[in-house]
């Protein structure tokens, strides 16, 4: 099997924030594999406002630091949104699509 990218929604990486050891240990599985995580610039606009609303500065930390662990894609030319595409049409033909929510 090849190598799988994530592209992280931004309630998968508020689960993580808030200490969610299931999202975590999965995560946790991603980067044993050596396979690579992403978040868009999105993600971390929706997640970072978030916290500074409500003043969250140990979370807002831990964000931060999950922030240093995976690569944020920024939107130019349709990258996220092609990069995207790419990791659904990845996982789903290694019968490992995303759920539709």
């Amino acid at each position: 099997m090849g190598k799988v990218n994530y592209l992280l929604d931004t309630n998968i990486v508020s689960a993580v924030v808030n200490r969610n050891q299931k999202i975590i240990d999965k995560l946790q599985e991603v980067d044993v594999r050596e396979e690579d995580a992403y978040i868009s610039c999105i993600t971390f606009y929706e997640v970072k406002r978030g916290l500074l609303y409500v003043n969250a500065t140990r979370k807002l930390s831990q964000f931060n630091e999950f922030c240093q662990e995976v690569t944020i894609l920024f939107l130019d030319n349709l990258e996220i949104i092609e990069k995207a595409s790419e990791i659904y049409i990845d996982l789903r033909r290694k019968g490992r699509p995303i759920p539709r929510c």
